[in-house]
This record gives structure tokens, sequence and C-alpha cells, in this order.
């Protein structure tokens, strides 16, 4: 009996966790669609001198992303992102990240 109940729950979490990975993935569709799609592309592979997003893990944007909003020097188009990343909340950096991560390759 314990063991039926404790993986009912079991599958009620992972039900519940997918969702809401679905729904971060969403969220930060919405915001790269409105704030990054200009300038790398729709498909996140860059465009002129904005470099190529896709292909790198969730991880290595939500530290880019992080940087820029701390006002760091990074590289050659840091006065452009710096503006776009510095109103940006965890929750954005990691759903935009998420986002990018699992939608391009």
């Amino acid at each position: 009996m314990k063991t039926r109940f404790l993986f009912a729950v079991l599958a009620a979490y992972m039900i519940g966790t997918s969702q809401v990975v679905a729904q971060d993935i969403a969220a930060g569709e919405t915001l790269y669609q409105k704030s990054c799609r200009n300038c790398h592309g729709p498909t996140a592979r860059g465009m002129a001198s904005f470099p190529k997003l896709a292909g790198n893990d969730a991880e290595y944007l939500v530290m880019r992303m992080e940087q820029y909003r701390a006002g760091e020097q990074v590289g050659p188009n840091t006065a452009l992102m710096r503006p776009q990343a510095a109103n940006l909340s965890d929750e954005d950096i990691a759903n935009i990240a998420s986002y990018i991560a699992n939608s391009f390759e």
C-alpha cells in the first residue's frame, strides 16, 4: 500500500515538474521573441556581428546574461547587451536560457 502511494506522489510530482519546465520554456520563448530575436535571429544562429546562441548550454547562457546584467565587460557587444539584460530577473534569465538551450541546436 505504501509503495503505491509513494509511486503516485512521485508520478504527480514528475508531471507537475514537466509542466513547470514547459511553462518556463514558453516564458523564455516570449522574452526571446520580444528582446533577443532582432539581433540574434529567429533561430538564434546570430546575425551580422551578433553571435550565435544556438548550441550553447543553459548554464553558459545564464552566466553570460548575468555578467551583462552586472555591468561586466564581456565582449565587443557589451554596450548593446547591458541595457537588454539590466532589467531581467533571475527567472527571466533562466527562462530565456532554457528556451534557447532546448529549442535550437
